[in-house]
């Protein structure tokens, strides 16, 4: 299948609601990249296209590509077909009209797809009639139609063999008008592109994109009376096929030809799936004769491709005049006195049922793990407990922890995606952390201390520097003195080569004086001593200080690593 969905990874946040939205168990696989971020990337072999995530993505991550521009780029080169889907009314109420005339002006062909409906109609009615088919599921939706041969593939025996309007459109002007044109198919659905591909329908062109193509373009599409419903297309307007893209729909048309039929309906990805899957488990005598389902709530008028701008009110208020208008059309031409439909006499007599039939490829549905399998996975998930195993919060996307789990076991998920195990981890992360800024306290504190007793030693250092220096100045300066002296002793004696007793007391007095000088010396040369080994002592203080405070920091390195 080619890419349809797509996921823009730099607006991706991981919120998950993409998983919420979607309806089956594997289209969506989520990863952690770079700096813990997930990203929500899209399965395409296991994506049915119903386009929920894109609706609910409010970050603008996902979004899908259709026809539109590869469209576009052909109109006017060559004659192309328009189908114009009934839902274009609805959806463009009073600009649909304008539209179709631009791809008229450019030379195309415009047919109505609501014929192709009441073909349709037609078809299913005459199956049931003949008993060709038993009790059906329709399938004018495809993305229902990929569920059940993905999922669900053992309901391909009750899958309507019909083709969906659509495609019976294609099949009538294929076949009975042998037109080989190229053909493009106005829609809302972003799902119709897997449809097509089988088909030989070149172009699916979402109205979304379409508008957006002609808002790019500066094309101006004039307006009109919202309440006229007909337009001059190329072949027949249809009818009653016209109320197709509502819910209930098919149930709608088929009763207004046989009142008395067993139709049930269901819309909307949070229950269409689920009630599939109950279709399933019961046996075929519970089930209704017709089984209309839709993936979109609202239907086809307000699908993902549609771009709408009007509320549920407005499109049930414009089907409500289509099914006006084409019961008028119907009533003045369309009956035989005797209540029969000239329309589908018509189609008796011109169509052939075989020729409106298709055929289905089951998928081979991913087997569940059973739970031996997963409990290694719910323990890695934190889930220790039966208690665990149903906490249930959805934050993951799935409706269950189960579900989530099983995600994990298929390689779509991560149990770092899960908010349990995620909180479980932070707050171990969390009481490691305080443990550490306990610890990180304790040795701040000693450091401190540490830093404080390196402070007062070399204050100590200063100040025995200071002595020292003090004591080196008044060691000179005795030094000095006893120079002096024993120059003036060296001097008296060299002039008085014989000295008398006067002489040799003045000789005692100056030896003395030298003598008091050089105790000053030896005091100050002491002083030194006492100095430099208080310098000694602080320095070898400061030496311990220094390794207990690099044993510290050592020792905290080793508990970081640990």
């Amino acid at each position: 299948m080619s890419e349809i969905i797509i996921v823009k990874p730099e607006k991706c946040v991981g919120c998950n609601a993409c998983i919420r939205a979607c309806p089956v168990p594997e289209a969506n696989i989520a990863k952690q990249v770079a700096e813990g971020k997930f990203i929500t990337s899209v399965m395409e072999d296991k994506c049915i296209c119903c386009g929920s995530c894109v609706s609910a993505c409010a970050h603008g991550a996902r979004d899908y590509i259709d026809d539109t521009e590869a469209c576009m780029s052909q109109v006017g080169n060559e004659k192309m077909v328009i189908l114009a889907t009934p839902s274009i009314k609805a959806i463009l109420p009073n600009k649909w009209k304008g539209v179709l005339d631009w791809f008229k002006k450019k030379g195309c062909i415009i047919f109505d797809v609501s014929l192709g409906a009441d073909i349709c109609t037609w078809a299913h009615l005459r199956a049931i009639e003949a008993k060709q088919v038993g009790n059906v599921i329709s399938q004018p939706c495809p993305a229902i139609v990929k569920y059940i041969e993905n999922y669900q593939p053992k309901l391909l025996q009750n899958l309507s063999p019909i083709h969906s309007p659509i495609l019976c459109t294609v099949t009538y002007i294929k076949k009975y008008l042998r037109r080989t044109n190229p053909i493009a198919v106005i829609s809302p659905c972003i799902a119709k592109k897997m449809e097509f591909a089988d088909t030989g329908v070149q172009f699916n062109v979402t109205i979304k994109k379409l508008m957006e193509y002609f808002e790019k373009n500066d094309i101006s599409i004039p307006t009109h009376d919202p309440n006229d419903f007909s337009y001059e297309f190329d072949d027949q307007q249809g009818q009653l096929g016209g109320i197709y893209p509502r819910p209930g729909g098919l149930r709608d048309t088929l009763l207004a030809h046989d009142p008395e039929m067993n139709i049930a309906t269901a819309e909307g990805v949070h229950s269409v799936y689920a009630q599939l899957d109950m279709y399933a488990k019961m046996p075929d005598t519970k089930h209704p004769q017709v089984y209309d389902v839709l993936s979109c709530e609202f239907g086809c008028n307000m699908g993902p491709g549609s771009g709408t701008k009007q509320n549920v009110f407005d499109v049930m208020t414009t089907m409500k005049g289509v099914l006006n208008e084409a019961t008028e059309r119907r009533k003045g031409g369309g009956l035989f006195n005797r209540g029969e439909d000239k329309l589908f006499k018509h189609f008796d007599d011109e169509l052939q049922l075989a020729d409106f039939i298709r055929s289905y490829r089951p998928g081979r549905p991913t087997p569940p793990p059973n739970e031996q399998q997963l409990e290694p996975i719910y323990e890695s998930m934190g889930k220790h407990t039966d208690e665990d195993k149903k906490y249930d919060c959805h934050a993951c996307g799935y409706k269950s922890c189960r579900d989530m789990a099983i995600a994990i076991y298929r390689g779509l998920n991560t149990p770092n995606n899960c908010i349990v195990h995620a909180k479980s981890v932070l707050l171990a992360k969390h009481s490691e952390l305080a443990n550490k800024h306990e610890k990180l306290a304790a040795i701040t504190e000693e450091c401190l201390q540490l830093s404080d007793k390196l402070k007062h030693d070399i204050g100590e250092i200063g100040s025995n520097m200071t002595s020292i220096g003090e004591s080196t100045a008044k060691t000179h300066e005795r030094a000095n003195v006893v120079n002096d002296l024993l120059k003036n002793v060296v001097t008296f004696c060299n002039g008085n080569p014989t000295m008398d007793e006067n002489s040799v007391k003045q000789l005692i007095t100056i030896l003395e004086t030298t003598i008091k000088a050089f105790g000053a010396v030896d005091e100050n040369v002491n002083v030194t001593n006492e100095s430099s080994e208080s310098i000694k002592k602080s320095i070898e203080e400061i030496t311990t200080v220094i390794g207990k405070l690099n044993d510290v920091l050592l020792e905290s390195e080793k508990q970081e690593l640990q």
